[in-house]
């Protein structure tokens, strides 16, 4: 079939295979181009690893460290009439690459928040790995099933404590136009807490102990954004705010936990960028927009693979990571530091809507956006015919 995208709203309902594929290649080309990571992982587990930062670190592990990497996901399977998600296409990018390079590469593909899943992961690392001695944690769900009551927890995009008003940039209709947001309620706020805290990162840190699997020395960390004052009402104020906090409590609880094997366990904090999950969020398009066109003049942005690579090589596997109060690693500094958030401040309060495609780089946020789901990639012949089935 031929495969154009088809977007709908922030999502894209369909992925290109050939257009995953060549993104899979260019993150793997980069880490290819640098040095290799010292001290680097050699058997990794990485929950929530098909696209984004968790995929990124995936590869980064793999070809800049040659590490044994397996991956969770849950992505859905192509048939003769429907692509697969880009999630599905990456995997077997990824799969395929790693087979022709002589690593090792396995995917589970389920619900990674069930304890049968937990379970299947910990029967392949007993197979294959013997132990895992990095844990990355970075999925990105807007419902979970609790595994204990069965009950389904929803998260919410809300601030908290007082409505919020600000611009955002409706992608849809090419539109800068103000949005306001009700406080959550209490029980938004918890259930936000359920999906997107630490309590699974817990269990699944809890699971590979009890098991065995977990090495002594391993390292764990949990992906987070903590951003600035512009973002802040919807992500540090507000419910995913909350469930942040939570991931901080769950990280200081587990190196106090597992001493016994030396686990060290962190947040990482990394910069914003256009993910699946950042473009369905209120404010984001626009902020990543003029953030885009401030670092990129800056010569200081970063896509996944950059950022990934230097948070293995810079901070879980440096000498003496840089660590702030929290004990979180920061590799957000080159978008979080004053002078660039002053510039990019100065942008929002001037953007509207009839200034909006001079001040904002939704040029380059538009594609990011597309590359996501394999598609605006230069040297991939969208008009040919591709066959959707692909397997890993």
């Amino acid at each position: 079939m031929v495969i154009k995208p088809k977007i709908r709203g922030f999502i894209c309902t369909n992925a290109h295979p050939v257009g995953c594929a060549e993104n899979v290649k260019r993150q793997i080309e980069y880490v290819k181009r640098q040095p290799a990571v010292n001290d680097a992982p050699k058997r990794v587990l990485v929950i929530g690893s098909s696209t984004g930062y968790g995929l990124a670190t995936r590869i980064v592990a793999a070809f800049g460290g040659g590490a044994k990497t397996l991956g969770v996901c849950f992505e859905k399977e192509p048939s003769e009439r429907k692509t697969g998600t880009a999630g599905w296409y990456n995997t077997a990018a990824f799969h395929q690459q790693a087979g022709e390079a002589g690593l090792y590469a396995k995917t589970i593909n389920g619900d990674a928040f069930s304890d049968e899943l937990k379970t299947e992961v910990i029967e392949a690392i007993k197979a294959d790995l013997g132990e895992v001695d990095l844990v990355i944690y970075s999925l990105a769900s807007p419902k979970r099933k609790d595994p204990e009551s069965g009950d389904v927890f929803s998260s919410t995009l809300k601030p908290v404590g007082q409505s919020y008003t600000t611009k955002t940039y409706d992608t849809d209709k090419d539109k800068v136009h103000e949005i306001s947001l009700e406080p959550a309620t209490d029980d938004e706020i918890n259930n936000t807490v359920k999906v997107m805290g630490g309590e699974d990162w817990e269990r699944w840190i809890k699971a590979l102990h009890d098991a065995g699997v977990l090495a002594k020395g391993a390292k764990t960390t949990a992906y987070t954004y903590i951003g600035k004052k512009l973002t802040w009402p919807i992500y540090g104020h507000a419910t995913i705010g909350k469930a942040k906090e939570d991931l901080d409590r769950a990280a200081d609880a587990l190196r106090t936990q597992y001493t016994d094997v030396q686990l060290e366990a962190y947040v990482s904090s990394l910069k914003a960028l256009v993910t699946q999950a950042s473009s369905a969020i209120p404010v984001m398009p626009l902020y990543i927009s003029l953030m885009y066109g401030v670092m990129k003049e800056e010569g200081t942005h970063e896509g996944c693979i950059e950022q990934t690579y230097r948070l293995l090589s810079e901070g879980l596997y440096a000498a003496n990571p840089s660590l702030d109060d929290a004990h979180r690693l920061r590799m957000d500094g080159h978008e979080t530091n004053d002078q660039t958030q002053a510039k990019i401040e100065t942008l929002w309060h001037q953007v509207n809507q009839d200034n909006f495609h001079q001040l904002a780089d939704y040029e380059g946020y538009h594609q990011d956006f597309l590359h996501l789901f394999g598609f605006g990639f230069d040297n991939v012949d969208y008009e040919q015919d591709v066959d959707p089935l692909v397997n890993w």
